[in-house]
C-alpha cells in the first residue's frame, strides 16, 4: 500500500444491535471515537434509545437509530441496506452476531462495502443456531474476520474459517473516568473498615463470568483469612444463583453483590486484589481496566486471559471453576504484598503498552486499508 493510500480517509458504518452496555459495547464506542480522531468518517447503527446511541452521539458520531428485533429482521436489514447504499461506505463492521447477520443480508451480493466481523467470545460457531445456519454465515457474505485474542482465532480456524481471512487485533482500554467518589467512600457505604482487604470483581453476573466459584473461594477464605470481603460489582441474570450460592456456602456475611455501578473507577481503587474466575472468556477488558489501576490480579486459564495475565508475572492464573485453587492464588498474594506489587508493576506495564486503544484503533484501520487496497487492486 503506498503513503498516499495510508493518508486517505477511510468510510466505515458499524452495526451494534445491543440494547445494553456491556464490554462490547464499550469497545465499538473506543474504536469509533479512536477513528474519528484520525479525522476517519464513521457512522454506527444502534438499538432507538439504547446507551450505545446517546455515548455515541455525545462524542460527535452519527448515529441511525434502527430497531433491529433479531438476526432474521427482513425490514432490519432492509433499513440497513439503505444506509449503505446512500452514503457509499467502504467498510461496514458487525460487532454482534445478530449484527452480523443483518450486515451480510443487507449487503447481499454487492462487494461493496468490504464485510469485518468482529468476534470476541471463544465458544464455538456451531453452538448456537438451527439447521447448521451458523456454518452458512460464517462461511459466505463476510470478507474478514477480527478476533480479539489468538484464543478466538483458534477456535474460529478449528471451526473452518480460514485462517487467512481471521486477523487478531487485541482489544483495548483507555483511561478510566477520575472516580467520583473515594475508596474511602465505598468502604463506607458498604460497611467495610479501612484495614479490611477487598477481593474485587467487576463484571456482568452471567453464567460464563464464574462468580458462583468465587463464592466458592470466599467459603475457604472464610477460614484462612476471615477479615476478607469479597465485593462484586454488576448485574445480570445470575444474580439469584449467586445468592443461593452464597446462602449455601454461609458467607453472607463475606460476599457483597454491589449491582451495577456507573463509578466502576472508584470501586477499582477500593479493591486490594482483582479476581476474573470465567469459565469462557475473549480477552476480558476488565482486566485490563484493573491492571491500569495498579491492582494484582487472580484469573481463570482460559480463552484470551494467559495473553494478558502471564502466570507470575502479570498475575496468577487458576483452573476455570476451581473455587479451591482460586481461593490458594488469592491467599498467597494476600499473604505476600511484595510479590503482590511486583506483578501490578508488571500488569500495569503491560496494559498501558500492547492493550492500549492506540494500539486497538491503528491496527484495525490497517485492516480496512488492506482490505480496501485489495479491493481496488481487483
Amino acid at each position: 500500500m503506498t503513503d498516499t493510500a495510508d493518508q486517505t480517509p477511510t468510510r466505515s458504518l458499524h452495526i451494534n444491535t445491543e440494547r445494553t452496555w456491556r464490554g462490547g459495547e464499550k469497545q465499538t464506542l473506543l474504536l469509533l471515537q479512536g477513528l474519528a480522531r484520525r479525522d476517519q468518517h464513521v457512522e454506527l447503527i444502534a438499538q432507538p434509545k439504547s446507551p450505545m446511541v446517546d455515548r455515541a452521539r455525545e462524542s460527535g458520531i452519527k448515529v441511525h437509530e434502527v430497531a433491529m428485533r433479531g438476526e432474521a429482521d427482513i425490514f432490519a436489514a432492509r433499513s440497513i441496506r439503505g444506509i449503505m447504499k446512500r452514503n457509499d461506505f467502504q467498510i461496514c463492521q458487525m460487532h454482534t452476531s445478530h449484527a452480523h447477520t443483518l450486515g451480510a443480508i443487507a449487503r447481499g451480493r454487492r462487494r461493496w462495502p468490504r464485510t469485518i466481523v468482529a468476534r470476541r467470545v471463544d465458544f464455538s460457531i456451531h453452538r448456537k443456531g438451527m439447521f447448521g445456519l451458523n456454518s452458512i454465515k460464517y462461511r459466505f457474505g463476510i470478507d474478514r474476520y477480527i478476533a480479539i485474542s489468538n484464543a478466538i482465532k483458534e477456535v474460529m480456524v478449528r471451526d473452518g474459517i480460514d485462517g487467512d481471512r481471521i486477523t487478531v487485533v487485541h482489544s483495548g482500554v483507555s483511561d478510566l473516568p477520575a472516580p467520583r467518589t473515594t475508596a474511602a467512600e465505598i468502604r463506607q457505604r458498604h460497611g467495610i473498615e479501612a484495614t479490611v482487604p477487598i477481593i474485587g470483581n467487576v463484571a456482568h453476573l452471567a453464567g460464563h463470568k464464574g462468580q458462583t466459584h468465587l463464592v466458592g473461594a470466599a467459603k475457604f477464605l472464610a477460614e484462612s483469612h476471615p477479615d476478607a470481603i469479597t465485593l462484586i460489582v454488576g448485574d445480570g441474570s445470575e444474580r439469584a444463583t449467586i445468592e443461593e450460592e452464597i446462602a449455601r456456602h454461609g458467607v453472607g456475611d463475606r460476599v457483597i453483590l454491589a449491582g451495577f455501578q456507573e463509578d466502576v473507577s472508584a470501586y477499582l481503587s477500593a479493591f486490594t486484589i482483582f479476581t476474573m474466575p470465567s469459565v469462557q472468556e475473549g480477552l476480558c477488558t476488565s482486566l485490563l481496566d484493573a491492571l491500569r489501576c495498579h491492582l494484582p490480579t487472580v484469573a481463570s486459564r482460559t480463552g484470551g486471559i494467559p495473553e494478558i495475565i502471564k502466570h507470575e508475572e502479570t498475575g496468577l492464573l487458576v483452573e476455570p471453576r476451581d473455587a479451591a485453587g482460586l481461593h490458594t492464588a488469592i491467599a498467597r498474594l494476600l499473604d505476600d504484598p511484595g510479590f503482590a506489587k511486583q506483578l501490578a508493576s508488571a500488569g500495569n506495564a503491560l496494559a498501558l503498552g500492547e492493550f492500549s486503544v492506540d494500539h486497538t484503533v491503528e491496527r484495525t484501520l490497517r485492516v480496512y486499508r488492506d482490505m480496501i487496497q485489495e479491493e481496488s487492486s481487483r
